[in-house]
């Protein structure tokens, strides 16, 4: 029996079984740091990729300074591609220790489940669409967005790794920064949370219309600044490709289908590049 007002308040307030509350995983100070120290992460574990499969496959000479090392390294198409695996590694920890330490359900937060294969194949022609009017753009102003990877496809050791650490390997620690934690830490602060969640792990999150446009807004626009080896017309064209990632991310709740998206570009991307080089 409820027999005072403050009993009722205090049912009200109460929080949902399991012990979960409503409220998002980070607050809004946490989002903040979380995008700073992301994209931090994201560059500190590049170079340690490239310290390290530098100090492993470059000459060993003494005099070979710091500077020279990043120098050299990040044009080596080997020590490069192992960068990226090594990237991948330290950033998927990162982030599965960061929800964790949230006491948060990591498949579920990330939205690590199936996706409608319909739905996928809508985005994918979605992503076609895209993928063939930036390519008559790109031939129509002459441009060469591919350009960078020259010199890596010049010293690697081997082709089928560099295809492996750019069209697999690079695709899956990108989505789970950009349209995993990073996606979903923003959109849930406009969002309600589902009542009706599991009795444990952290409430299944709706994304508002209004939280998955801001989220997709930020997070495409961090995701193309990073992408400092392109130009304006490069980075514009990226700008546009990750808002079908983050579109495919809220229309699939699913995280698994952006990730397969950006391997199919990527894929198509690198297989356009050997076919002119070869």
């Amino acid at each position: 029996m409820l027999n005072s007002p403050k009993d009722r308040l205090e049912v009200i307030s109460a929080p949902i079984s399991g012990g979960l509350t409503p409220s998002p995983l980070f607050s809004r100070f946490g989002v903040a740091a979380l995008i700073i120290g992301m994209v931090i992460a994201f560059f500190i574990s590049q170079l340690i990729g490239v310290y390290g499969a530098g100090k492993l496959l470059l000459p060993a000479d003494k005099s070979l300074s710091l500077g020279d090392l990043f120098y050299f390294g990040s044009s080596d198409g080997t020590i490069v591609s192992l960068s990226v695996i090594v990237s991948c590694v330290l950033i998927a920890l990162l982030i599965i220790v960061i929800i964790r330490l949230k006491k948060a359900d990591l498949r579920q937060y990330l939205a690590l489940k199936p996706f409608s294969w319909a739905l996928g194949i809508g985005m994918f022609s979605l992503l076609l669409i895209f993928m063939v009017a930036s390519q008559a753009l790109t031939y129509w102003l002459d441009k060469s967005p591919s350009d960078f990877v020259d010199p890596l496809y010049q010293s690697v050791s081997s082709v089928g790794l560099l295809v492996f650490a750019l069209v697999i390997v690079a695709p899956i620690y990108e989505e789970l920064v950009f349209r995993g934690i990073l996606w979903q830490a923003i959109s849930e602060q406009f969002t309600k949370s589902n009542l009706e969640s599991q009795p444990t792990g952290h409430p299944q999150q709706k994304p508002t219309v209004k939280g998955a446009l801001i989220a997709s807004i930020l997070t495409s626009l961090i995701f193309a600044v990073i992408h400092l080896q392109y130009g304006i017309y490069e980075i514009s064209t990226i700008v546009l490709l990750a808002l079908i990632f983050c579109y495919a991310r809220y229309k699939s709740a699913s995280l698994l289908l952006p990730i397969l998206l950006h391997i199919i570009n990527n894929g198509a991307a690198m297989w356009l590049y050997l076919s002119q080089v070869s």
